[in-house]
């Protein structure tokens, strides 16, 4: 287990080592440079004084290496367009909000997704199903911008139950929190409704239903756990990019979360503001991931991180 546990830590800093190595090459690559706007409004030699303050005139390896120094640090760099913030305040600033519109979105996401999967494969071929089914269809096409502006028109303007395009108590985040949620609940319907219906077969399920268990406890004791590793998959990721901000819900209901930051970074060529929001969500999904990979072991005793099968 010890070894296990070890390498996997290693590959988490060598996995984020790479994205910033890229992220950090990529970057560069593109044409263009952060101070491109203002080329025609600022003297030569006050453009020259700008490069050399964020070390831009430096070659890409020195400056590449100057920011992993200051990355092993947990130093990300300052905003080269908000001279009076850094990054790391940024993402300390915008990240509560995220995070609490995220885990709200995955909790809401987990109950209706996974009640709605068992309903769908207790009623396999059957009304219920196809419901579920629809709704699951309906949720994966449908994508959040444009179901967003639908809740705001229909519970925020026609029916006034919720307010919008503001930020404070929790009732500015029921409607962002639904709309962050619907595609979410469909996934997680439909590998919930797949995945309980191979278990529902199984000959344990068959045995226990002949000693006249009752189809509640079979599906509570036995059927939700063995049926829901599919989904606990899934939350890895899910996890990373909820939490982490999404940028067009985030810009919809004006919520200051991390993912406005990230865009008007690319927009703004901000290189400190893109490798730092791009490292912070990188390292939440690898760990995310790898604790999704330690909670196997717990949800189902059949898995063990051994030494052979790490």
């Amino acid at each position: 287990m010890s070894n296990y546990l070890l390498k996997r830590v290693l590959m988490m800093f060598l996995t984020l080592w790479i994205i910033v190595t890229l992220t950090f090459s990529l970057m560069h690559a593109i044409p263009g440079n952060p101070f491109a706007s203002e080329s025609d409004q600022l003297p030569e030699q006050i453009l020259a004084n700008l490069r050399a303050k964020y070390h831009l005139d430096e070659p890409l390896p020195v400056q590449y290496f100057m920011y992993l120094k200051n990355l092993v640090s947990l130093d990300l760099g300052p905003s080269i367009k908000s001279d009076s913030r850094n990054v790391n305040d940024m993402i300390a600033d915008g990240f509560s909000a995220s995070a609490w519109l995220g885990g709200q979105a995955i909790v809401v996401a987990l109950i209706f997704g996974v009640l709605f999967g068992i309903i769908a494969a207790l009623n396999r071929n059957r009304a219920l199903d196809y419901i579920a089914m629809a709704l699951a269809v309906l949720g994966v096409a449908v994508p959040s911008f444009i179901l967003a502006p639908l809740l705001i028109n229909y519970l925020a303007i026609k029916l006034p139950l919720f307010p919008v395009a503001t930020w404070g108590t929790w009732m500015h985040t029921v409607l962002p929190s639904l709309a962050l949620a619907f595609g979410p609940i469909a996934i997680i319907t439909r590998y919930m409704r797949a995945s309980m219906i191979e278990v529902m077969n199984q000959n344990y399920i068959r045995t226990a239903e002949a000693k006249g268990i009752p189809t509640v406890l079979i599906v509570i004791k036995h059927g939700i756990r063995n049926a829901i590793l599919p989904v606990v998959t899934f939350l890895g990721p899910l996890i990373a990019s909820l939490i982490t901000g999404t940028f067009v819900v985030e810009k919809i209901f004006a919520i200051p979360g991390i993912g406005k930051y990230f865009v008007d970074g690319i927009f703004n060529r901000d290189y400190p503001v893109i490798l730092g929001t791009t490292i912070f969500y990188s390292a939440i999904l690898i760990v995310t991931i790898f604790l999704i990979d330690i909670a196997y072991s717990l949800i189902d005793p059949r898995i063990r991180l051994t030494k052979k099968e790490g």
